[in-house]
Formats: structure tokens, C-alpha cells, sequence
């Protein structure tokens, strides 16, 4: 258990050769420049060579001081008058003396010298072995950079995944805000790998695989890191895209190779994120069985098929795309076990938070409660980034602390946009948007189901001209057909406004994303929640996978059904606009009020709004019941 494992990534040896590498080539080219300077040098010192008839006949004219013969050589080195150095030479048979050949010694100077000459020697040498070596290194190189590209070659199947578990500060539970009921879950993970034993006494098979679902932000790779830092064993974690290559074969030995390091480091945990990038349903026809993510998949299934009793290596794999996952990873003997990671609630929020402003200066006056209370729908990662932002505010403001207005700066930022003041809006266009997202803001007040307004702006946030916001006092689990509906009638509020101050032919492209949010949510109603009147509690099947699912795969529904639910989406859009219209005309005294405030101060808050539209009613004949 306290074996500490290889690390797969460690590049420290690898660094270590090339530095070498690099070092020995450089001292080869050093090298290389000394023989070309040696050679070099020595061309430059050569003395001039002159025919012996001639030397001696300069010599007998006494037009040299002396001449040096070289013992067991046929040179002779020759000094002129009025110099210290030889700077001729000539050549003459070493068995045949200079007197013989005409030479008069009392007109110069005959010395003899042993040859001892060590620095030509040397020179020779090197200038005949050197360049040999050169090109024997130069060549040893090159076929090392060969291999090593080889060996590259053949390290592309090697599986990429990163190895955790050796770092001081291990990511624990107590390290996870929230998710109290997934750390339970989770916890039987823990006691598989710390006490496999005691498990196996009783004849239990420790499970292969645990799936992770849940919304994109949830904290699925920090409770797999956690698991794995509870249980004190390795981590080995990967992506599923890191799989998939554009050569076929490739994922599969990638799975191999990282399920093989996997047993040898064993107890283990392995994580695949995104387990949907591989895992997706085959028989999809694209690619054949001879398509690379299929062939990839294949092989996870071998892989977790072929782990030998008490081995004790487990796979985690996160997605949030549970639905599309082949059926034979999920079937038990593989992914036994399927935690489910939702969204946090009120509670687990405030945790999170306070883990996130943790480290940061937060001011007293700062209420983190309702900032929770307020952030209903929101992920960890999303509230993560508002302590981020909060941070960032605070710094460009120039507070020594994060105060209650940063945070709620950071939380707009990052639920609505931020604000785009320098747009510049002429008065018409005020005007317009105005009266829309005050006729949004009083229907949406007015109607009993629907949540209160928290702002109205008419400032440009994000991609929209004007943002009313609604936010539901508390958690919601499940939400009623009435409260759907005034969904539908407080979202057309705003084009019904429009219809009625400015006339039905000069509506306006503001209510673009409100119609469209508007007709998403009843054809959802009609379709996957049965609240449809001529087709209630029936619910129809629209593949939202893969695009050639829904192209090779039947409708389960026929023709005629499609067109009652074509006529149920419209009828549930004509009923809401005709109840907002009903809300706005009883109320228009509170519309125009609620517009001149929003031009007066463009930014409208919960009170403000509550004050303005106190005794606005709702029309008998707009209610549901």
C-alpha cells in the first residue's frame, strides 16, 4: 500500500540524455575547428622549396648563412643572410653527400640535426585520425537521433495517461464542499481498495468499474481524485479522447499499455474522463466495426473482463452523457456501480463557497447565505467562478477586502453577463426596451406561480439589450404545469408589451431568444413531460444523440401524432400571450410607472420593483383555476 510507484511521466532521464547529447556534439564540432585551425596553421608556416641545383649554386655565391641537414631525411632546411630563421628548403639523397654534388663548405655553414620534430608527428596523427573520428561521431549521432525517432514510433501506442498519488498534499473528502451523498457512495470505494481482504473473505468480488453522472461542473474529477487520496493509492488519469488517433489500432493499445501499468502499480485507481468520447453506443454505422473509437471500446471491455480476482484496480469514469453509452460498459461485471453527481443545493452551495472565499480577504458585511440562496442552479464550477470574479472586482476597484457589492457584481457577471455601457442606445430604443422588460417584469410579478422578479435592467448585458431576472425563492425539485405556464406567459410579457404600446406591426427583434426559450419549453412540455391536453401523459422519444442515430433511427410516433404536437405547442403559446396581454392591459398604469423608473435609473431592484407595481392584480380570466 505504501510502495511508491513509478512515475510514467518523469522526463528527468530523457533530459539528462539530451543534455549529453548536446554537450558530446558540441565538443565534436570544438574539436572539428581545432584540426581545420591546426591545418590551417600549418599551411600557413610552410617554407618555400627550392630545386638543390639551385640551393647549391645560391649557396657557393655565399648568398646563405647556413644550412641545417636533417639526420635519416632527405630535407634540408636553408637560412638566408640577414635572417635567424629557415625560410627554404630543398630535397637531396640522404646517401649522397652535399660535397659530391658541388657544394663549397667554406662558403656556408653545414649544420646536421637529428629529426625530433614531435609536433609534426602529432600533427599527422591528427591530421590522419581526426576527421576519421569526426565522421564516426557525426554518424553515431545521426543513428542515435534515427532510434530515437524509432522508438517514438514505437511509444505511439504508449498510453498518455498521468500518474498521481506521490504529491504531499493529496486531494481528500473533507477536501469536497457538498456532495455528501456521493462521498458516501464513494466511500465503499475507499474500503474495497484500503481493506480488500476482508471482502474477499466473505466471497465478495470488489466491483471493476464505478460511473461517475452528472452536469458538466459538479466535481466528478475532484471526487475521483479525493477517492483515490482517501484510499492512499495511485491515479492513474486520462481523458477518452486521448485514445482516439486517425490510425486505426492506436486506442486500443493505449488501452492495453495503461491497464497493464495499472496492475503493476496495483492497488489503483484508473479514471476516464469523458468517458463518452469512446464509450458511445456501436452499431451507430459510421465507421463499421473497423471504426477506431469502436475498436477502442472493444478493448476497455477486454481490459475490464480480464482483471484477475483481487487485483484490486478500480475504473472510474465520469460523463454527463450517461445516455448514450454502450450498454454492454454499463452491464454489471464492469461499471457495477453509478454515482449520481448533481447539481448542489442550498446547503452544499454555502460549503462551497465558503471553501472558495477561504483564502480570500471577505468582508463581514458580506452575507455568503444569500448569495447561496440566491444562486439556485448553479454548479460548483459556477460559484467557483464567482469567488474568482468577486476577487478580480475587488482588485480593480482598489479594496483591501471583497465587499457585498463585489460579490454581487461577480454573481451578475456570471449568471447575466456583464454589463455593456459603452453600447450606445438611442432614446427610441430605451424606450422600447423599457416597456418590454417592464411588461416581462409585471406579468411574471402579477402571476401567482411565478418567481419574483430579482432585477430589471435596460442596460445591454452579455447578448441581450435589457435582462429582467427571476429568481425562484427557494430549491425546486419538481415544478407544476401552472408554474410551467407562467414560465411561458412572464417570457411573451415582453413582446405582448411591445405589441401593445408600439401596434402589432412595429414588434421588434427584441423578443427573439424570449420566443425562442418560450417554444423550447412547451414542446418539452408536450413532448417529455406528457402536459399536453389531447395527448396528457404520453411522452415521445427524440433522439438528441449522435446525428446519424436520428437519421437512420424511425420516429416512434406517426405523422398525424407529430401534428397534434405541432397544435399542442401552439396552443400553449396562444394561451400564454393571451394571458399576458390580459395582465398588461388591466395593469398598463403600473407598466408606464415601471418604464419611467427604468429610463430614470436604467438598473431597477426586487424592492424597487415590489413598490412600484403594489396593487397590480391579476385578471379573473388570466388565472389557471
Amino acid at each position: 500500500m505504501n510502495k511508491k510507484p513509478l512515475d510514467i511521466n518523469s522526463k528527468k532521464s530523457s533530459g539528462g540524455k539530451r543534455y549529453f547529447k548536446n554537450i558530446g556534439f558540441i565538443i565534436l564540432l570544438v574539436l572539428f575547428g581545432l584540426v581545420l585551425f591546426a591545418s590551417s596553421t600549418q599551411n600557413n608556416s610552410n617554407i618555400k622549396t627550392i630545386p638543390l641545383t639551385e640551393m647549391i649554386s645560391n649557396a657557393n655565391k655565399g648568398e646563405y648563412k647556413s644550412l641545417t641537414v636533417i639526420a635519416n631525411s632527405n630535407e634540408v632546411d636553408i637560412t638566408p643572410k640577414n635572417s635567424n630563421t629557415a625560410s627554404l628548403k630543398t630535397y637531396t639523397d640522404p646517401n649522397v653527400s652535399l660535397k659530391s654534388l658541388g657544394l663549397d663548405y667554406s662558403k656556408v655553414q653545414v649544420n646536421y640535426k637529428p629529426q625530433t620534430s614531435s609536433t609534426s608527428v602529432w600533427l599527422s596523427i591528427l591530421d590522419s585520425v581526426l576527421p576519421v573520428l569526426i565522421i564516426a561521431g557525426i554518424l553515431f549521432f545521426i543513428l542515435r537521433s534515427a532510434q530515437g525517432q524509432g522508438n517514438q514510433a514505437l511509444s505511439f501506442g504508449k498510453s498518455r495517461a498521468r500518474l498521481y498519488g506521490n504529491e504531499k498534499d493529496k486531494v481528500s473528502f473533507k477536501d469536497v464542499a457538498g456532495s455528501e451523498e456521493s462521498k458516501q457512495d464513494l466511500e465503499e470505494v475507499v474500503e474495497f481498495l484500503k481493506y480488500p481482504k476482508k471482502f474477499a473473505a466473505l466471497g465478495a468480488k470488489i466491483p471493476k468499474g464505478v460511473l461517475l453522472v452528472g452536469p458538466p461542473g459538479t466535481g466528478k474529477t475532484m471526487l475521483a481524485r479525493a477517492t483515490a487520496g482517501e484510499a492512499n493509492v495511485p491515479f492513474f488519469s486520462i481523458s477518452g479522447s486521448e485514445f482516439v488517433e486517425m490510425f486505426v489500432g492506436v486506442g486500443a493499445s493505449r488501452v492495453r499499455d495503461l491497464f497493464a501499468k495499472a496492475k503493476k502499480n496495483a492497488p489503483c485507481i484508473i479514471f476516464i474522463d469523458e468517458i463518452d468520447a469512446v464509450g458511445r453506443k456501436r452499431g451507430s454505422g459510421m465507421g463499421g466495426g473497423h471504426d477506431e473509437r469502436e475498436q477502442t471500446l472493444n478493448q476497455i471491455l477486454v481490459e475490464m473482463d480480464g482483471f484477475e480476482q483481487g487485483q484490486s484496480v478500480i475504473v472510474l469514469a465520469a460523463t454527463n452523457r450517461a445516455d448514450v453509452l454502450d450498454p454492454a460498459l454499463l452491464r454489471p461485471g464492469r461499471f457495477d456501480r453509478r454515482v449520481n453527481i448533481g447539481l448542489p443545493d442550498r446547503k452544499d452551495r454555502l460549503a462551497i463557497m465558503k471553501v472558495h472565499f477561504t483564502k480570500k480577504p471577505l468582508s463581514k458585511s458580506v452575507d455568503l447565505d444569500a448569495l447561496a440562496a440566491k444562486t439556485a442552479g448553479s454548479s460548483g464550477a459556477d460559484l467557483a467562478n464567482i469567488a474568482n470574479e468577486s476577487a478580480i472586482i475587488a482588485a480593480r476597484n482598489s479594496h483591501n477586502e471583497i465587499t457585498e457589492s463585489d460579490v454581487t457584481e461577480a454573481f451578475e457577471i456570471v449568471a447575466i453577463g456583464p454589463e455593456r455601457k459603452n453600447k450606445v442606445m438611442n432614446e427610441e430604443d430605451k424606450r422600447i426596451t423599457a416597456y418590454h422588460e417592464a411588461g416581462h417584469a409585471l406579468v411574471g410579478h402579477v402571476l401567482p406561480d411565478s418567481d419574483p422578479v430579482h432585477k430589471i435592467t435596460i442596460i445591454p448585458r452579455g447578448g441581450t439589450g435589457g435582462v429582467t431576472w427571476f429568481i425562484p425563492p427557494e430549491d425546486r425539485v419538481f415544478n407544476s404545469l401552472v408554474q410551467f405556464k407562467d414560465i411561458l406567459a412572464r417570457g411573451l410579457g415582453g413582446r405582448i408589451a411591445e405589441e401593445i404600446i408600439l401596434g402589432p406591426d412595429r414588434i421588434t427583434t427584441g423578443a427573439g431568444s424570449d420566443l425562442k426559450g418560450a417554444s423550447e419549453l412547451a414542446r418539452d412540455m408536450v413532448i417529455n413531460q406528457g402536459m399536453g391536453k389531447k395527448l396528457r401523459d404520453q411522452v415521445f422519444r427524440v433522439d438528441d444523440g449522435m446525428m446519424i442515430d436520428r437519421l437512420v433511427h424511425e420516429r416512434d410516433y406517426s405523422e398525424e401524432t407529430a401534428k397534434i404536437i405541432d397544435e399542442e405547442v401552439e396552443s400553449l403559446i396562444t394561451e400564454a400571450a393571451n394571458r399576458a396581454r390580459l395582465v398588461i392591459k388591466a395593469n398598463m398604469n403600473y407598466l408606464e410607472k415601471l418604464k419611467e423608473a427604468l429610463l430614470e435609473k436604467e438598473t431597477v431592484d426586487a424592492k424597487e420593483v415590489a413598490e412600484i407595481l403594489t396593487g397590480a392584480k391579476v385578471p379573473k380570466n388570466a388565472l389557471l383555476y
